[in-house]
């Protein structure tokens, strides 16, 4: 066993599976191995419908992805919905590149993050951010030249917003991301687990997940189930296990040769075998 920690599936893995029948996706899923889901939406359901499903199949929703737009929106009532599942755990999933750093909105955006912390701090709830390659832009600050990514989690404090380091990314932003991950040690309770392969400049890789379109570039790169690419896992998840993680969560944006759900399979498998 890889592992000791309990280890959950972002149902972005599985998204297609579980907007044709979700709680027959909960149930694999549970029967897989998993201990928990990661919720990405509610698939046209209620947050009670929700919760019910996942009762009857006995496995919780320990986190959700909410994007940060649909938070400003009504950021007590969406977040009321998360609680009312019984989710520990919120996380930013994603920065549009209208609001992000190097864009006039960027310190704005801090401030409303630190905003939805407290919203969430005062109902219950953790505030996770989930990285992807874009925060490790350097930038001009008080102590220097730092990453984007660095300088969030200075602006807004711990007590306010945990991280939710997604470790694919960190290494396709060059760094490495055990390392990563101890550096935020004490501040790191979700740990997204995601391998993929690449050769030479890869294509665009959020295009892949039906994001950002640029220029292609020549190469290859490919999500992996877990335990089948280029990262290393051991590492990875002893620094998890080291630096007070609760969660580590399997997530693969794309499966290429197999079924989502063959994906995850191989991914607890891995984890667990």
């Amino acid at each position: 066993m890889l592992t000791k920690l309990p280890v959950g599936v972002q149902v972005f893995s599985v998204r297609d599976d579980a907007a044709k029948d979700f709680k027959g996706t909960m149930q694999a899923l549970k029967d897989m191995g998993y201990d928990g889901v990661e919720l990405a939406g509610l698939y046209g359901m209620t947050p009670a419908q929700v919760k019910v499903i996942l009762d009857e199949v006995g496995i919780p929703a320990i986190s959700a992805h909410v994007p940060y737009q649909e938070m400003m929106t009504d950021p007590a009532g969406t977040l009321a919905q998360y609680k009312e599942i019984g989710c520990k755990y919120v996380a930013i999933p994603y920065l549009t590149e209208d609001v992000r750093h190097g864009t006039p909105a960027f310190p704005e955006t801090l401030k409303n993050i630190a905003m939805l912390c407290e919203k969430a701090k005062e109902m219950g709830l953790t505030m996770l951010y989930h990285n992807h390659d874009f925060e490790f832009v350097t930038m001009e600050t008080e102590k220097g030249t730092e990453y984007a990514f660095d300088y969030m989690y200075e602006t807004v404090p711990a007590e306010l917003l945990q991280t939710e380091i997604d470790t694919c990314w960190v290494n396709v932003a060059g760094e490495v991301p055990a390392d990563y991950v101890r550096k935020y040690a004490g501040r790191c309770p979700v740990v997204h687990l995601k391998d993929f392969y690449k050769e030479g400049e890869a294509l665009n890789m959020y295009e892949l997940i039906g994001l950002e379109k640029k220029a292609e570039k020549k190469g290859i790169f490919e999500f992996r189930p877990v335990g089948y690419g280029l990262q290393d896992m051991p590492a990875i998840v002893k620094a998890a296990e080291e630096s007070g993680a609760e969660w580590v969560i399997v997530e693969q944006d794309m499966s290429v040769g197999r079924t989502p759900m063959e994906a995850v399979k191989m991914s607890i498998e891995y984890l667990k075998g």
